[in-house]
């Protein structure tokens, strides 16, 4: 979407807060509140000043779990 001229920013609330209100469950998911699932993807730097930083998954947490990417913490 960037490459298409989206701001980093947009793009990755297309994938996050406003695919929850989409689906209809922004109540749950979507963002980091207190008493919604905390879904996190952990990248390194910040993704909203290079937005290449979502190619680098260093874990994701889902449901409480830590799935971890040892190969890109290695690459940084």
């Amino acid at each position: 979407m960037v490459d298409l001229g989206m701001k980093p920013v947009d793009a990755l609330k297309a994938g996050t807060s406003a695919d929850a209100d989409l689906l209809g469950l922004s109540d749950k998911l979507g963002s980091l509140e207190p008493g919604k699932l905390a879904d996190v993807v952990a990248v390194p730097g910040d993704p909203i000043q290079n937005i290449r930083q979502t190619e680098h998954v260093f874990f994701v947490m889902k449901e409480g779990t830590i799935y971890r990417n040892d190969r890109a913490a290695q690459t940084h």
